[in-house]
């Protein structure tokens, strides 16, 4: 017993049994799925104490992709593929190029639906794949690990911060006192119903963390007016029509006018936003959204037309 005791506390907090583990093969699926619903919930309050950081890591990710940076993920396992979600998304929603946010999983792509056994332990990997992408001084390199101990993070943790990059990491574990890394996004999440099966508590942890981390980023550099994703790339019927939708209901026109006016701006919400807002050309309100953000043209006065002379 004193092995066992002495065993089980050596064991990160995501590794040990959760208490209410025990008779989880014997109850009724309703209550399965009871359990598993608290523990959803105890997800969430787990990140609260990590709001503060992830608003100043969020600061400092707009201010790198304005400076011409990128934000790129490191991880593996669940933690990589939650990265994977969080990279691909950007560019529909917010209109990103996908070389601001790009995401590495250890293993490569293969490992984005397989198990690549091994491929997480190999940090001379993680080290590889920051040298390959040539990591700067003015990238943000955010590592994801739910034990904080993955070698591939923690290999490319250590090569990105040589290379002056600012270094994250998102985690559901206290790290070790020996990595230095800028900032530590810490969710304690504590044991999971299915021992050590970080898919559950500490994934969902993990997801509201990077949800939080790139849409604030986005919201900072403009890409959300009024709760609308208004540089959102209408690519199928139903982005056209929310891009149409969003025309119509930010200014008041009627849907056929709203659309003319979308046809106008090439069909990017934002520009045709601004060329209402200011009465001028595409080309004329394109040059006023590079330095004027489109809350200060809603509130602008539009120029008054000359009037001929009698």
């Amino acid at each position: 017993m004193g092995r066992s005791r002495s065993t089980r506390n050596a064991l990160p907090p995501t590794e040990q049994l959760h208490p209410l583990a025990e008779d989880l093969d014997l109850v009724s699926p309703e209550e399965v799925v009871r359990r598993l619903h608290r523990e959803d919930e105890a997800a969430v309050r787990a990140v609260r104490p990590a709001l503060k950081e992830v608003a100043r890591v969020a600061r400092a990710v707009a201010d790198a992709l304005q400076a011409g940076g990128r934000l790129l993920y490191m991880g593996a396992g669940t933690s990589g593929r939650l990265g994977v979600l969080d990279a691909s998304e950007c560019p529909p929603t917010f209109g990103a190029s996908p070389q601001q946010v790009q995401a590495v999983i250890a293993g490569g792509r293969r490992a984005v639906t397989h198990a690549v056994e091994g491929a997480e332990d190999d940090a001379e990997a993680g080290r590889a794949s920051v040298i390959r992408l040539r990591v700067n001084p003015r990238d943000v390199v955010c590592g994801i690990s739910a034990s904080a101990r993955t070698p591939f993070v923690r290999g490319a943790l250590d090569e990105a911060r040589q290379r002056g990059a600012r270094t994250v990491l998102v985690c559901c574990n206290p790290p070790d006192p020996e990595l230095s890394v800028d900032h530590v996004l810490l969710a304690r999440t504590g044991p999971e119903l299915v021992a050590g099966s970080t898919r559950l508590k500490a994934g969902t942890a993990t997801k509201l963390i990077l949800n939080a981390l790139t849409t604030t980023a986005f919201v900072t550099l403009g890409k959300v007016y009024r709760g609308r994703m208004v540089d959102v790339r209408p690519t199928n019927q139903k982005l056209r029509a929310r891009a149409a939708r969003m025309v119509a209901e930010l200014t008041d026109l009627t849907p056929p006018a709203a659309q003319r006016l979308l046809d106008a701006a090439g069909h990017e919400v934002k520009l045709a936003l601004a060329m209402h807002f200011t009465g001028l050309s595409a080309t004329e309100a394109r040059r006023h959204l590079e330095h004027t953000p489109l809350r200060a043209l809603s509130t602008a006065k539009r120029p008054r037309k000359r009037r001929s002379s009698d």
